[in-house]
């Protein structure tokens, strides 16, 4: 049976050539870059590699790229390293849970939040932004691009928006790295996550751009790694990985990769809505990122559908990874007028650079039916699913 991975928004895999690069540094590389000895000395030179790797995927100086063990770390420093008890933070209601429990926890400590909606399309308004400005908005942070829908946001306007009012912008950009050009200087960010899983590179490991001169708190002390930032040995093998996912990035930006993976979106999406009645492609008439796509499929549950794709050997997901197992409809396609039972019959299909045309084939010649027989069964067993 095929198996076909269509969840690289949950994680991305390993590309072979990133591995063969990391594993070096699992073994006979495995210096510590703080000593001063020759095997020390390797693994920095290592680190500065992997930094000038990642600064030039994202268009900054490498001495502005600090390490993290992921996104969710980056999102959480980025915001509680910069708000304080009295402090204002305007949000959307779309983030990731990374930073939208960073910002309940925040208020709890004394901040205060204002979370800005989005349109039918899943995008913010800047001027919903700008009217939620306030004498103490310490920060602005707004996702680039959306994990569920893929939806990219008018991250530029917020930045010229922050720069405008003297506060701090940063951006989740955990779900466009690699996918979209990125231009820190372009956007205005001060403030940028990144993680190398859903590059194609190692989990565990991830980078925050800190513009010089943005004043950040650390929140781990102690042998001042990374400038002090963000204390602890570097994951060096991690790191390594990191570096390399982001060369591959930076060269799939101008090397036809990116189109080559929207095209396997779009045979997907044509296919669906011209064999699958009543069903629709959620943020559809946005600019998204190359390789996602959220499809409603009405009169089913994305757990039963997903279920019967996996056991036809196709690997997809109905939202977020962080959400798997939650019974409550997405937040984010809620947010965008979707009813709770249209919310519910959403699956992502999220591509990578390891799919092929005939993946998305195989796909295409299974699902329709799939989907006539799981609403059929529905029907004539009188217990379909209530959404």
């Amino acid at each position: 049976m095929a198996f076909v991975y269509l969840d690289n928004n949950a994680t991305t895999p390993l590309l072979p050539e990133v591995l063969e690069g990391m594993l070096p540094y699992f073994s006979e590389q495995f210096g510590n870059p703080s000593a001063l000895h020759s095997g020390g000395r390797r693994a920095l030179a290592a680190l500065t590699q992997a930094r000038s790797s990642v600064a030039n995927l994202l268009g900054c100086r490498s001495t502005e790229i600090l390490f993290t063990g992921g996104g969710t770390e980056g999102d959480n420093l980025a915001l509680l390293g910069m708000a304080a008890p009295g402090d204002h933070i305007i949000t959307s209601v779309i983030e990731h849970s990374a930073i939208s429990r960073s910002c309940d926890h925040l208020e709890q400590a004394g901040c205060q939040v204002t979370r800005v909606g989005v349109n039918s399309n899943g995008q913010v308004d800047p001027d919903d932004v700008r009217k939620a400005l306030r004498k103490n908005t310490k920060l602005i942070s707004i996702m680039t691009a959306n994990n569920e829908s893929g939806v990219l946001q008018p991250v530029e306007e917020m930045g010229e928006i922050a720069r405008e009012a003297d506060v701090w912008f940063h951006t989740d950009a955990v779900q466009a790295a690699g996918r979209v050009p990125i231009d820190v200087n372009r956007i205005g960010c001060d403030l940028l996550t990144l993680t190398a899983h859903k590059m194609h590179g190692p989990p565990g490991t991830g980078a925050l751009f800190v513009r010089r001169g943005t004043p950040l708190r650390p929140r781990t002390y102690g042998g001042g790694q990374e400038r002090g930032q963000r204390s602890g040995t570097e994951n060096v093998p991690g790191i390594v990985g990191l570096g390399l996912a982001c060369e591959i990035a930076t060269r799939g930006l101008g090397d036809g990769s990116l189109n080559r993976i929207a095209s396997l979106r779009d045979m997907l999406e044509a296919a669906v809505l011209q064999q699958v009645p009543e069903a629709g492609v959620n943020g559809a008439n946005a600019l998204r990122v190359s390789n996602t796509s959220n499809i409603y499929f009405d009169h089913i549950g994305a757990d039963t559908l997903v279920s019967a794709l996996s056991e036809r050997g196709v690997a997809a997901s109905r939202g977020s990874a962080c959400a798997t197992g939650k019974a409550e409809p997405s937040s984010v396609l809620m947010a965008m007028g979707l009813s709770g039972e249209r919310s519910r019959s959403s699956v992502r299909f999220s591509l990578g650079k390891a799919n092929s045309e005939q993946d998305i084939a195989y796909v295409i010649s299974i699902l329709p039916e799939l989907v006539r027989q799981l609403r059929a069964a529905s029907l004539s067993s009188g217990s379909m699913q209530r959404l």
